[in-house]
């Protein structure tokens, strides 16, 4: 870090300050306690078996098996030894390289799984395939959330939007017999949603937290009085959607282990890829995502030089809520298959955390997601293979992993300037 020092004849000149970053190295070495209390004080052996083939592929792996308490201890002293050099990197006022969290994150996943699967058997792609199927709604919403922020309106709205997309998605799809006409009544139950919490933080000056936190429960509420009112009569007639099938991609959903996970899936996973791809492109590449972001850190600076401040928030708010809607349309025309009261259980929060660890970027915030889609499908697994984890620990895991990301690999970061404060033009 630069900075201007006086010197003795009252001038000032240019120093370096050397800051030392210990966040990564505290972070992964409280993992590294973890795991070794966790491997002492439970051990666990036989032969931990992984099934890396997949019977909708063309090509058959082989079965992968390793001795349990011999590996888990052999890989946790690699991970002692990446948390040192994270230390040392730290201690050297050096910047940790994200190679060194990545690899740990893959081994220390390794390591537990191995643990876990003492005697067992943990099928790798259907692991991996139900956490993207997870993750897709967060997905959606994270891409709601970065948009809106970046643009200066927080979106605490995302888990109305889902809701009221899901509902409106299951709806359509079962009077129409069209699942596209589902998603895009859901993207339209999105925008509402977005356009509620646009006018009322951008017109009417209020809140933006305490709107959005006012439509997620009265969403909660109109859907819940709609589904009793008039889909449990109409069960057949209204809430039978007519669901995505998957389509598998020729060649590439026949590369192993990963073909079956992202190529053989439904139009709206594969509408997440192409979603994905454009806001990344076009938040750092076009005019559009120039003038969102200007408009996010100095909506004074935007104004002088003839953006539309206001105007340019309110489309962008109802551009993220058709997104986040689009997350809703996924729960009752993929994964349910029908609408229920409160069936996003809390997701667009978890959404609205990835927004904040992936630091308000469109790839981090996916990834982020993808994380917290696998801690969940990790949760269900390790409930299938009868670990000595208390059940109660395994249903919080989800949310204690979004803590322990924000909390600690996000930390102090700062996000888009003028994000939550209302633009009054001068």
């Amino acid at each position: 870090m630069t900075t201007l020092a006086p010197t003795s004849a009252g001038a000032s000149q240019l120093t370096t300050v050397k800051v030392r970053r210990w966040k990564m190295a505290i972070s992964l070495s409280i993992a590294t306690v973890l795991l070794f209390l966790l491997f002492l004080f439970v051990p666990r052996d036989g032969v931990s078996t992984f099934r890396l083939g997949d019977p909708a592929s063309s090509i058959d792996l082989p079965n992968v098996s390793v001795p349990t308490a011999a590996t888990s201890w052999g890989v946790f002293v690699v991970l002692v030894l990446l948390t040192l050099w994270a230390l040392w990197d730290a201690w050297s006022y050096r910047r940790t390289g994200l190679w060194l969290p990545i690899a740990y994150g893959v081994l220390a996943i390794f390591a537990f799984l191995t643990w876990a699967a003492a005697d067992g058997l943990v099928p790798v792609t259907g692991l991996l395939f139900g956490a993207v199927s997870l993750s897709v709604p967060l997905i959606f919403g994270a891409l709601g959330g970065v948009i809106g922020e970046r643009v200066g309106v927080v979106n605490v709205a995302i888990e109305g939007q889902f809701l009221l997309g899901a509902f409106s998605a299951a709806l359509l799809s079962s009077i129409t017999g069209n699942p596209f006409v589902g998603l895009i009544g859901a993207m339209i139950g999105g925008v509402l949603v977005a356009f509620v919490l646009a006018a009322f933080s951008i017109k009417y000056l209020v809140d933006q937290v305490i709107v959005g936190v006012v439509l997620n429960v009265l969403v909660t509420g109109v859907t819940g009085f709609l589904y009793g009112a008039l889909l449990v009569p109409n069960e057949a007639a209204l809430n039978r959607p007519v669901r995505f099938t998957r389509i598998e991609i020729p060649l590439l959903g026949d590369i192993p282990i990963i073909g079956p996970v992202l190529f053989n899936q439904t139009f709206i996973v594969y509408l997440m890829y192409f979603t994905v791809a454009i806001v990344a492109w076009g938040l750092y590449r076009t005019r559009w995502g120039l003038r969102l972001r200007a408009v996010g850190e100095h909506p004074q600076a935007a104004d002088t030089v003839g953006i539309k401040v206001n105007m340019s928030r309110f489309w962008n708010v109802s551009l993220a809520g058709a997104i986040a809607g689009i997350g809703g349309a996924y729960f009752t025309l993929v994964s349910v298959g029908q609408f229920t009261k409160e069936m996003t259980a809390g997701l667009g929060f978890i959404a609205l955390a990835a927004v904040i660890f992936g630091r308000w970027d469109p790839i981090r915030a996916t990834l982020a997601a993808l994380l917290f889609g696998f801690a969940t499908n990790l949760q269900n697994l390790l409930t299938v293979l009868e670990t000595p984890i208390p059940s109660e620990f395994m249903l919080m895991l989800p949310y204690l992993v979004t803590i322990l990301a924000v909390a600690g690999f996000a930390g102090q970061i700062r996000g888009p300037a003028a994000a939550g404060k209302p633009y009054i033009k001068g």
